[in-house]
Order: structure tokens, then C-alpha cells, then sequence
């Protein structure tokens, strides 16, 4: 359309690098061309918000260069009191979703967000506004973050150490993170709790409910719950379609009702925490769709909700001086959150 030199065409194409930067082109992504009389002087792709691809023609003809755009981080840190949901409370302290989807995670293992966060509820969030030519880009992943949930504080501080992994740790270096997850789906509600004597609602007799059954629409994803191997993928009697993974010689998670298993599960699989193993359904015996999820420790059943999750690693003890050294002036950032629960 723009009638370029033929020549010019091939010398972009022989440029080392650039046909597998153009060949990833999507419909609607901006070009920038400069040119005159059919003669390329310039062409311009912007890769991400901190790169940008440029040609330019010299005296011995067309170079590609990847160019650094600088970025400029503004740290800002928002308070706000749980009235309705964590989300309105986020939206109404000036943050956005991806914020409040952040602090759910960070304090998930600690706090049921569904069932856990009440009314007066508090919390702080720092995290850097990324900026670029004077203009906001997004903001970045939360750095440091509190939550006061029914009088109990939860402290959080992002740390990525010389290997370059980032996780989140409490103030003196603990790990937040658990070996498992609470729950393996997003879930509207739990539709039956852990029981020694329910009444089965199909069955109709007096039955052990030895899981805890999450209520999620059809086809919701369920994930490993953590890192471990599937030692069964099928159907099996009143489960339906089951999944189990084993993690450790002692535990064992099991996931029924399923609709369907997602692409690559299957016996032997490897799999990681979050990695989406199946579908929620209502194979078996199910009156609703659903997920039934076990917890079982040296073949007993342990309540999913209550059991008392192992927790990852610490900080390392070679890096722990400088995690001490960097998080300081971010939780710094956090006080006085302690007079946001004094206030209530």
C-alpha cells in the first residue's frame, strides 16, 4: 500500500532478527513508517512498553536496533475499610482490580476471601505506578500490602532475590506462600462442608462426607491444589470423572464431578500449584455442579478447610541480610496500619 522499493523490502526481510519481530504482528498493531517516493527511511514497532524496534537507513543501508524505552516508577500506597467486597473497597481507595486480585492471592493461604473478610475490614497496598514520556502505562505488582481481617493483621512484602525469583514473605522472612492451595477453584459458595454424618441427597442415608464440596458454574477450572504427580485420571463410582495427585508419600488431593479433564492430564503427569487439571461438572453422583475436593494425610481424610497447610520454603539464609535491608522502607510504607484496626 505504501509502494516501498522492492529492494528495500528484501533488506528487511534479510535484517538479522527483524522477519520473526514483523512475522508476530497482530491484526491492529501500529507501524510507523517513514519514507518518501517509495524509499524506506525509517520504520518503527513498539515490542512492549519498555522496548521498541527501529530501523533506520544509514550511508552503508537499513540497520534494526532494539531501542530502551525508560521507564519511570511512582511508588503509591492506598488505604481502605471493607463495606461490601474487597473489590469496591480497592475501587473506592483509587487502585484497580488487578489490585485487589493481588491482595486476594498474597493472603489467600491465611484469609477465605469468600467466606473470611467482614464488614470493617482494613487494609494497605503499596505498589509502583508505571509511567512512561510523562504518561501512566498501568501499575505494577503490589510491593508491600496489609490486611486486618476480624482484628488479626497479615503483613506482606514482595522480595526477588539474586536468582531473580519474586514471592511474597512476611516481615521476618516467612513464606506466604503454602505447598498447597485452600481452595483448587473459584467457588460461589461451599454447597457441603466437611461431615461424618451427612445426609447424602441422593442416596438419602446417613454418610460420610469426607471433602469439602465447592459450588462453581459448569466448566469452571480446577487447578492443582500443588506440585505433585496424577496417579489416577478417570471415572470412578459416585465421583464421576476424578482426578487424584499425589505430592508427597503422604498426601494425596482428589478433585470429582469433573466435566472434563483439561489437555495433558493424565496418569504420570507432572504437574505444578494452579496448573488447571479439569473442568467443574456434575458426573457422578451430583445433584448440582460442583467440585468435591479431599485432603487425605497417611490415607485419612482431613478437613480441606481447616487442616493445617505445609508452608514453602523461607528466605534463603544467604540473602536474608539483604531481604531484611530492601523490605524495611516498604513496610515502612504500610504504618500506621495498627491505628486502622485501633479505629474500628
Amino acid at each position: 500500500r505504501l509502494k516501498l522499493n522492492l529492494a528495500d523490502l528484501a533488506s528487511l526481510r534479510s535484517l538479522p532478527g527483524l522477519q520473526a519481530r514483523l512475522d508476530s504482528l497482530r491484526p491492529g498493531e501500529a507501524l510507523r513508517f517513514t519514507h518518501k517516493d517509495g524509499l524506506l527511511f525509517g520504520l518503527e514497532r513498539r515490542l512492549s512498553e519498555s522496548q521498541t524496534l527501529k530501523v533506520s537507513r544509514e550511508p552503508s543501508g537499513l540497520k534494526a536496533d532494539v531501542l530502551q524505552n525508560p521507564l519511570e516508577l511512582r511508588s503509591r500506597t492506598v488505604r481502605g475499610r471493607i463495606e461490601h467486597s474487597l473489590f469496591e473497597a480497592v475501587a473506592a481507595a483509587g487502585a484497580n482490580d488487578q489490585t485487589a486480585v493481588e491482595l486476594a492471592d498474597i493472603f489467600g493461604w491465611d484469609i477465605d476471601f469468600v467466606l473470611d473478610v467482614r464488614p470493617g475490614d482494613a487494609f494497605v497496598v503499596t505498589y509502583d505506578e508505571i509511567w512512561r514520556d510523562g504518561a501512566y502505562l498501568k501499575d505494577g505488582p503490589v510491593e508491600a500490602a496489609a490486611f486486618i481481617n476480624q482484628g488479626r493483621e497479615f503483613r506482606a512484602v514482595r522480595y526477588t532475590d539474586p536468582e531473580g525469583g519474586s514471592h511474597y514473605y512476611t516481615p521476618d522472612g516467612r513464606s506466604l506462600h503454602r505447598a498447597f492451595l485452600r481452595a483448587p477453584v473459584d467457588f460461589t459458595r461451599v454447597s457441603s462442608h466437611f461431615n461424618s454424618a451427612r445426609r447424602h441427597p441422593i442416596l438419602n442415608r446417613i454418610r460420610a462426607h469426607q471433602g469439602v464440596d465447592y459450588a462453581a458454574p459448569m466448566g469452571t477450572p480446577v487447578r492443582a491444589a500443588g506440585d505433585g504427580r496424577i496417579r489416577f485420571a478417570g471415572r470412578k463410582s459416585g465421583y464421576g470423572n476424578l482426578v487424584e495427585i499425589e505430592h508427597t508419600r503422604s498426601i494425596v488431593t482428589v478433585y470429582g464431578h469433573l466435566s472434563r479433564f483439561a489437555p495433558g492430564t493424565r496418569v504420570g503427569t507432572h504437574v505444578t500449584q494452579g496448573t488447571v487439571i479439569a473442568y467443574v461438572g456434575m458426573t457422578g453422583l451430583a445433584t448440582g455442579p460442583h467440585l468435591h475436593y479431599e485432603y487425605r494425610v497417611d490415607g485419612v481424610f482431613k478437613n480441606p478447610q481447616t487442616v493445617a497447610l505445609p508452608t514453602a520454603a523461607p528466605i534463603d539464609a544467604r540473602w536474608q541480610a539483604d531481604f531484611l535491608t530492601r523490605s524495611a522502607p516498604l513496610l515502612a510504607s504500610l504504618n500506621p496500619a495498627g491505628t486502622m484496626l485501633v479505629s474500628r
